[in-house]
């Protein structure tokens, strides 16, 4: 243990226990050649027991949390810059949502849970503000303490949170939480929790502490700890409930809004609680502004598109580009009854993409994953499937100052050599890996295809007799794409077009369409060859970056679809978890950018700059939006004289 924890425990202490130390102390004076050797003895049990502060490892003690210590709102600050502190409650906000769902406790780790099961719950540090990258400010909490070193972290919750059924929210509550994840939650999850939070313990009804492993980096430990949902002790152990289990009870949640109605596979109505807590704390001003938010389920988006046009669902944010180029000039549309329009896009786009499940044999040669590669015709799909309205993605960090471009240079050039020989030689010198390009005007582009069957001959995967590529021993070369039919449309008709290109190639292409339980059931079994996927964006470092892209979560981690399994990207992401300074940080991810394109575990497909979104006049946002989220749910608000002249004139029922 550190001697950083006396200021801590001096800090806590409460002022009757104050007193009655004090008490005990003066009630027997001591004789003076005694209270040296006391003080002396105290000094020691107080650094050996860790709760002497180490000289120089200054205690902090913050409204909120950002791993450089740089929060963008002060201990004072009223309400968040983006959002309408007056925004009027009311109204009701309703979205379609497609595929069905058998639970409402959004951590099974088994069936579907239903969208946004997860909105009643907490956490000692709310979200990240939508217009600052890394920092966290205090929900639960009031305030959070940790020295300098970050071995620890103290958060003191706030009194007054209440779950929804009225019982105080206590660090009791917190450790549970922490703890039923380690045990019942995602086996990556707690893998990576257990190696990096050896111990959590309550102080007292509002104090709770967590140590973190001595000699790891202190990214991620404090926002991990400080983002865990809290849930109510008691619920769980009456009930007998388990986190990994199927159920439609709900736990009481601290949070805005708690279940109203919930109609399998149908519906979930979500009511925002009149008693909500929080209400008044400035991190939740113009925030929450539904009185409902209502889902309803649809098997595709043909009926949840018609849902939409005639005024059963209110609000989209449209995917499809189809739909968004010829799809939209309905008539109200046109009386200006439903807005259409593009709103800004700060954030990365997510790295989507058709996945190569590296945990199969055959897709360990890289020869084979370029070939089948070659058989995707971005150009072609974009201009005769999607009118043109996506650009190609190349970069998991896309349009962002963290992307690889050209070969490395500068600081991330220096950063690579550091890494020795697990750097291939070409990725000091060359430029990052780029997709191909192709012939927009015909699918199968006759020179990418050529080239792909060279390297198919070259894998060991020779034309037949008969057509079909097999390898020496006469085996087929068999490729399952998985496809959810719950995604049909024309990302239906993209897979089919690619999965044609690769038939084309001699290769038993086979695409497998199932229902979203099955294509649930068998994406957790990573019982596929490809799938349509996709990863997380980054423009920070943190832990969840090994539980994405590190090896020793690969063969079990969900978030992992490619099982990628690379010293190369372990190392880096490592090295960027012990960076000191942003702009050593930023070195590092360009070169984690560089060597994920590098590993090639994945098809790069589209992105679109902006949110494509609809909605009736009924509803207001803030203008300009903050850049790192849309925030319909968040910080968007109802006008009730728009809503009132819509059902007039009978727009809206």
């Amino acid at each position: 243990m550190t001697q950083s924890r006396a200021a801590t425990d001096a800090a806590r202490a409460t002022p009757h226990a104050r007193a009655r130390c004090q008490s005990r102390v003066s009630a027997r004076p001591m004789p003076d050649r005694i209270l040296p050797a006391l003080v002396l003895a105290l000094l020691i049990l107080l650094a050996w027991t860790g709760l002497l502060a180490a000289e120089g490892d200054k205690i902090i003690k913050s409204h909120g949390y950002s791993y450089f210590g740089d929060l963008k709102y002060g201990p004072d600050f009223q309400n968040y810059d983006y959002v309408n502190p007056d925004a009027p409650k009311g109204g009701e906000l309703s979205f379609a949502q497609l595929g069905t769902f058998d639970s409402m406790n959004p951590y099974t780790i088994k069936g579907r849970s239903g969208a946004l099961s997860s909105i009643m719950y907490e956490s000692l540090l709310g979200d990240m503000p939508a217009d600052a990258y890394g920092e966290g400010y205090g929900l639960l909490a009031e305030s959070v303490e940790y020295p300098e070193s970050k071995d620890w972290v103290i958060f003191h919750l706030r009194p007054e949170a209440r779950f929804s059924d009225g019982t105080p929210v206590t660090a009791q509550d917190v450790l549970f939480s922490h703890n039923l994840l380690l045990e019942q939650g995602l086996p990556s999850y707690a893998a990576a929790v257990k190696k990096r939070i050896p111990k959590a313990e309550v102080i007292d009804d509002l104090t709770i502490k967590f140590y973190f492993t001595p000699g790891i980096s202190r990214r991620s430990l404090i926002d991990q700890v400080g983002g865990v949902p809290v849930w109510s002790k008691a619920w769980f152990e009456k009930t007998g409930a388990r986190l990994d289990e199927t159920r439609l009870e709900t736990s009481p949640g601290s949070g805005p809004y708690v279940v109203d109605k919930v109609d399998v596979n149908n519906r979930i109505v979500y009511r925002r609680n009149p008693d909500y807590w929080g209400r008044d704390l400035p991190i939740n001003r113009g925030r929450h502004n539904f009185d409902t938010i209502r889902i309803e389920y649809f098997t595709d988006d043909t009926p949840a598109f018609e849902a939409f046009k005639a005024g059963d669902v209110t609000f989209r944010e449209e995917g499809d580009s189809k739909k968004w180029a010829s799809q939209y000039e309905f008539p109200k549309i046109r009386d200006g009854q439903v807005i259409k329009v593009e709103l800004p896009d700060g954030t990365p786009p997510t790295p989507t993409g058709f996945v190569f499940n590296l945990r199969r044999e055959i897709l360990q040669d890289t020869r084979l994953r370029e070939a089948l590669a070659l058989g995707f015709n971005f150009e072609w799909t974009n201009e005769s499937l999607q009118y043109g309205l996506f650009r190609q993605r190349v970069s998991f960090t896309q349009d962002t100052p963290l992307m690889a471009t050209g070969a490395p240079e500068g600081a991330e050039l220096d950063f690579l050599k550091s890494l020795g020989d697990l750097v291939p030689p070409a990725m000091l010198s060359e430029p990052a890996r780029m997709p191909h390009s192709s012939n927009a005007a015909k699918l199968n582009d006759r020179r990418n295809l050529r080239r792909a069957m060279a390297l198919l001959d070259e894998a060991g995967w020779p034309v037949g007799a008969d057509g079909m590529r097999r390898n020496a021993g006469g085996a087929p070369l068999r490729i399952t794409f998985l496809f959810n039919t719950a995604a049909e449309g024309t990302l239906g008709a993209v897979v089919e077009s690619y999965v044609s290109n690769l038939a084309k190639m001699g290769i038993d292409a086979r695409l497998e369409k199932v229902d979203p339980s099955q294509y649930t059931q068998r994406q957790r079994q990573f019982d596929y060859d490809l799938i349509f996927d996709a990863y997380g964006a980054f423009l920070g470092t943190g832990t969840g970056l090994m539980q994405r892209y590190g090896s020793d979560e690969a063969a079990f981690s969900i978030f992992n679809p490619a099982g990628l399994a690379s010293p190369l990207v372990d190392a880096i992401i490592q090295a960027s978890l012990l960076t000191t300074n942003k702009a050593d940080q930023d070195a590092t991810l360009m070169a984690l950018d560089r060597a994920l394109r590098h590993e090639f575990f994945m098809v790069p497909v589209w992105y679109k700059a902006n949110y494509w979104v609809s909605y009736y006049d009924q509803y207001e946002h803030p203008d300009p939006l903050p850049p790192f989220d849309l925030g319909y749910l968040d910080f968007w608000w109802y006008n009730a004289d728009k809503a009132a002249a819509l059902k007039a004139s009978g727009a809206l029922r």
